[in-house]
């Protein structure tokens, strides 16, 4: 986490900036629940209200998200993809997953149906996110051809069963 020190105070706010850049760091970074985040803070002697830490972590939350995922390092150009079957509320949906070659998970989608469509959505998104990969490797499904092909013409596409054990392991 990285802040400036000659930052000026926030106006309207009884702690430093410090303490609130703390306290939404270690709520989103940690995965802390705020009374987490207000036992951290007491232990370092600075009491505050779980309500505070909630009002701060919704006013700062998604500034501070933004500067972790900007940190993150690029992810591989090997990408993995799959699809799997899941039942909610017993109706059938599928969880289209996306893995580097490093096992970071890229994206998920859940989507009520399992075919091209569906399948050039969650591709375009994770192009529009991450750019175009070198290598994607898929199962056998049919329906990855045509996205792969339009959406990243130079990426070399393996559909293969055994390939793509890495993602089947995730």
């Amino acid at each position: 986490m990285n802040l400036p020190i000659d930052l000026p105070p926030l106006k309207g706010f009884r702690y430093p900036r410090e303490i609130i850049a703390l306290a939404v760091w270690a709520y989103h970074r940690l995965a802390l629940s705020t009374a987490d985040v207000e036992d951290l803070l007491a232990a370092r002697g600075v009491i505050v209200s779980r309500e505070a830490i909630r009002l701060w972590v919704n006013r700062f939350g998604s500034h501070f998200a933004d500067c972790i995922r900007r940190e993150r390092p690029r992810p591989n150009d090997k990408w993995h993809m799959d699809e799997v079957v899941i039942t909610i509320r017993g109706k059938k949906h599928w969880l289209w997953r996306a893995i580097d070659a490093d096992g970071d998970v890229l994206d998920i989608l859940v989507q009520t149906r399992r075919n091209a469509k569906a399948a050039k959505r969650f591709f375009q998104r994770l192009v529009s996110q991450f750019g175009e990969p070198r290598v994607v490797i898929t199962d056998k499904l049919r329906s990855y051809i045509k996205p792969v092909k339009t959406q990243a013409p130079n990426a070399d596409h393996r559909a293969h069963k055994g390939l793509n054990n890495a993602i089947e392991v995730s």
